[in-house]
């Protein structure tokens, strides 16, 4: 039988890591995660040759793990005139043999290049496709030399789904009011903006003009247009929702002016 109610009782164990895999890469999406909890792995180095990981929670392709206190890796040292780049994973392996799971930290080494250092490669590995071994990259240790750079975040931290979010309001000239939500991966974003203190004269099409700022960790993925409605006379498709990096505006479609008091509306996906 192919149907199985998994969270249900059978009478005997059955709810297996594939089990929650699946269901996890379709509730919420098949790319690792890294969740805001705890220290959200915040690394920093202790010493020239080792790093220090935070607390946090993640998924990797569906399988949820967490560190519950800091943890530390080794960095090998660094060559004279030589540039590397390491990198910080979360590494998950099942024993062939047994079946067991687990996940812990590993240091893949990069090439050291005299002129410019590049990422080693992160093995493939799909979990559900029979892989025993998959990793999830955390950070970039950039070495020139044996002098150990300021790591860099390779994942944006993603806040509780269904939590709503404070936005920062970017310009002074728009009274906005606004809802938030999450929806999976995405950030949607509904707002009814009012013109305060001048006209908004937009000379040609692709004009912006702010409306908020996403909070740090919340960029868009990439950039996205939605059409907006208004009570002007630039018409239906005159003014567009924009969100690109961590901004949303306002866009002219055409040349406009949207007079002082007159209000725009409308909502906008922002893919995270």
């Amino acid at each position: 039988m192919t149907i199985e109610l998994v969270d249900g009782k059978a009478g005997t164990a059955h709810i297996s890591s594939e089990d929650k895999a699946i269901i996890h890469q379709a509730k919420f999406s098949k790319s690792d995660v890294v969740f805001d909890w705890g220290d959200a792995f915040k690394c920093s180095m202790s010493s020239s040759n080792r790093a220090t990981i935070g607390t946090g929670c993640a998924s990797i392709q569906g399988l949820d793990w967490h560190i519950t206190s800091a943890e530390s890796v080794t960095i090998s040292n660094g060559s004279q005139g030589m540039k590397r780049n390491d990198i910080i994973c979360a590494h998950y392996n099942r024993n062939p043999k047994n079946g067991n799971e687990l996940v812990e930290l590993v240091v893949l080494k990069g090439s050291p290049n005299a002129t410019a250092a590049a990422d080693p490669t992160i093995p493939s590995g799909k979990i559900l496709s029979g892989a025993v071994d998959a990793y999830m990259p955390l950070w970039r240790i950039p070495l020139d030399g044996i002098t150990v750079g300021k790591p860099v975040r390779l994942f944006t931290p993603r806040v509780a789904l269904w939590d709503s979010v404070t936005l920062t309001k970017s310009n002074i000239n728009w009274d906005v009011n606004y809802r938030t939500a999450f929806v999976g991966g995405m950030l949607i974003v509904a707002f009814h903006a009012v013109r305060l203190n001048t006209d908004w004269s937009a000379q040609k099409e692709w004009e912006v003009s702010p409306l908020f700022m996403l909070p740090a960790g919340l960029e868009a993925a990439f950039e996205v247009h939605c059409p907006a409605v208004s009570n002007s006379s630039v018409g239906l498709h005159g003014i567009e929702a924009q969100t690109a990096g961590n901004n949303i505006n306002l866009r002219s479609s055409n040349k406009m002016t949207l007079g002082k008091g007159g209000w725009v509306e409308g909502c906008i996906t922002v893919p995270l």
